[in-house]
């Protein structure tokens, strides 16, 4: 989809004429040209719906949520301090279309790809704003004080704040491994075609460019961050796993340390089969998973922490 048509580009093409409209629009750019040159009309459409899906569930999810947010302004039943942070969610879900709009116009070009820079940034914006509404989610769910309990655990806040921007990390690096496709470069664990430091690792210049557009170093980069993650990730277990915890933030700390198993497992697997799209996806979606627990377990020490500190004291029966 070579146009981007916020309201009118709902609807897909109705007839053949309109097909073949289409079709000789794309047929216009590089990427026709240089990659799908003799494409059929009906290869076309394969690629077609992909995009198409992905616009139309974009739009889908801002009028899904515009529409009750709208409701509940206008009858008066968000609370004051909720209405700011949904409609800063309604406003980052409309940037993130300029950006998807963006990232793809990168791929319209002479070298038809997309630029790795916007793709991660893309990914980036979409993980903020997931983030953003889950820890809003958690706080309605949770609040703060529901669970005055105290233990004997000491505060790991800071690190499991540490563990969660690692994670968020390692996945915009991700990203870069994607745009780039250095994904199919070295397709070997745990050293890279026999080496544990290649030899072209910073082979551009200047050498901040080999950390986003050397595939080497990409992929180095991103074994580095995923390694050093699980490394946190086992040590803030083993540090938790015997002192006295909330049950639910317990169960968490557990799922943190499998998610991020299975993770690995998904990354090394996809690296070895040379990055098949079923793994590359369900590693995709491990990322935000992984993702996901993290925050969840920073969210529960820190509304334990708040809890245990604003609870009432406990008046003596001597």
């Amino acid at each position: 989809m070579v146009k981007w048509e916020p309201v009118t580009g709902v609807l897909p093409p109705l007839n053949q004429e309109q097909w073949k409209e289409v079709f000789e629009l794309y047929q216009q750019f590089p990427q026709y040209e240089l990659r799908n040159s003799g494409m059929s009309l009906e290869g076309f459409k394969s690629i077609f719906w992909w995009e198409y899906a992905h616009r139309v569930l974009g739009r889908l999810i801002g009028f899904i949520f515009f529409i009750p947010l709208v409701f509940f302004l206008v009858t008066g039943r968000l609370p004051k301090s909720l209405a700011p942070k949904l409609l800063l969610m309604f406003a980052l879900g409309g940037l993130q279309g300029l950006l998807g709009w963006y990232m793809v116009k990168s791929g319209l070009v002479q070298d038809p790809r997309v630029s790795q820079y916007r793709l991660a940034a893309h990914l980036g914006l979409a993980l903020v704003i997931y983030l953003y509404m889950f820890w809003v989610a958690l706080d309605l769910l949770y609040p703060a004080g529901a669970d005055s309990r105290t233990d004997d655990r000491p505060s790991h806040g800071i690190f499991a704040a540490s563990i969660t921007l690692l994670v968020f990390l390692t996945a915009i690096s991700g990203a870069f491994v994607a745009g780039t496709h250095a994904g199919f470069a070295f397709n070997t664990f745990p050293t890279m075609a026999g080496q544990w430091i290649p030899d072209t690792l910073f082979a551009y210049d200047p050498t901040w460019r080999n950390f986003f557009e050397n595939l080497t170093t990409v992929q180095f980069d991103h074994r580095i961050l995923a390694t050093l993650l699980f490394v946190l990730i086992l040590v803030f277990w083993w540090l938790n796993r015997h002192i006295s915890s909330p049950p639910r933030l317990r169960i968490a700390i557990h799922l943190l340390l499998a998610v991020a198993c299975l993770q690995v497992t998904l990354g090394i697997s996809t690296l070895l089969l040379v990055v098949p799209t079923p793994l590359g996806a369900a590693h995709q979606g491990g990322a935000l998973l992984l993702l996901t627990v993290s925050l969840f377990v920073l969210h529960e020490i820190r509304s334990h922490r708040r809890g245990t500190a604003t609870a009432p004291p406990v008046e003596s029966t001597a």
